[in-house]
């Protein structure tokens, strides 16, 4: 079995579904009202769990209603939680809004994910040494991820970073990440050029491999300079939210049993399926789910 371990962030989202999305400065009246666990880490640390691996999440919540919810969520999907502390500042918050088309706004109040701190992480360093796939976000503080790489490099853990929320990425970020996956708007901040393709080529980087995910349009591999496209799974989209995390997910958990290729493709398969399901927990499949819904390519001859 796969062995995950994720840096991440617990939120508390609140959802609004209405039939669009505000303008700045408009109010939309919505049709309902949700309030479920989110936030980048706690998605993908569930969604890999229940694609078949073995997970450990590194991350903190308050000591209020939220974050009893969020251990609660998280020990009953058989996460390890043993890595997630209590501090003194608020469970994060997302506000979301999604419109009829799947769309979605989201802002976010950080509260206890900015208490992520590397003293934290590296009470931590035996699991993410031990495990086959570090998996993070930026939804924590940068200097936390570079501890939890320092330890993942020990025992030769292959690293993920997922760079959204999109922000600038310092030197010592590059070295410490195997792959990239950023979405079309978090590539143009980071390569310039528009969202179709980066203005410089990723395969001018040294260091991470890159997979740009293209929501409808699939994803690409950038690899030595050279890209490869891979289509999306065809479906009808009723909620996007969270479909990225799906994704990285299957890609850890894909790497971890495969390698690259076969991340990538099981990601893509796990996207697909949470953008059918409303809500990002129905939308995060079970491994079976998953192989019925969308079913897996055949393997090629030998």
């Amino acid at each position: 079995m796969p062995s995950i371990a994720v840096l991440g962030s617990f939120n508390m989202d609140l959802v609004v579904a209405a039939e669009r999305l505000p303008e700045p400065g408009r109010t939309v009246l919505g049709r309902s009202f949700h309030r479920g666990p989110g936030g980048k880490g706690s998605n993908q640390a569930i969604a890999a769990r229940r694609l078949g691996a073995e997970v450990s999440f590194i991350g903190a919540v308050g000591d209020d209603e939220f974050g009893a919810a969020a251990r609660r969520l998280l020990a009953a999907e058989g996460v390890d939680i043993s890595g997630l502390a209590s501090v003194d500042r608020p469970t994060g918050v997302a506000l979301i809004v999604v419109d009829d088309r799947g769309e979605n706004q989201i802002a976010v109040a950080p509260g206890a994910n900015e208490a992520v701190t590397p003293a934290l992480v590296e009470e931590q360093a035996p699991a993410i040494a031990g495990a086959d796939v570090l998996l993070a976000q930026l939804e924590t503080p940068l200097d936390a991820f570079l501890a939890a790489a320092a330890a993942a490099r020990t025992g030769g853990t292959t690293v993920i970073l997922n760079p959204a929320p999109a922000a600038p990425l310092p030197d010592r970020v590059w070295s410490a990440v195997d792959v990239l996956t950023p979405n079309q708007h978090e590539m143009s901040g980071l390569f310039g050029g528009g969202e179709t393709e980066p203005a410089g080529s990723p395969g001018r980087i040294s260091g991470p491999e890159v997979i740009m995910t293209k929501g409808a349009e699939g994803a690409v591999w950038y690899r030595g300079g050279a890209a490869r496209s891979y289509p999306a799974v065809p479906v009808d989209a009723v909620d996007t939210t969270g479909a990225g995390d799906a994704f990285n997910a299957g890609l850890a958990v894909g790497m971890a049993e495969q390698g690259i290729e076969a991340g990538i493709v099981l990601g893509l398969r796990a996207g697909a399926f949470a953008v059918t399901r409303i809500g990002v927990l129905d939308g995060l499949a079970a491994r079976a789910e998953l192989d019925r819904a969308f079913p897996p390519p055949p393997k090629a001859a030998s």
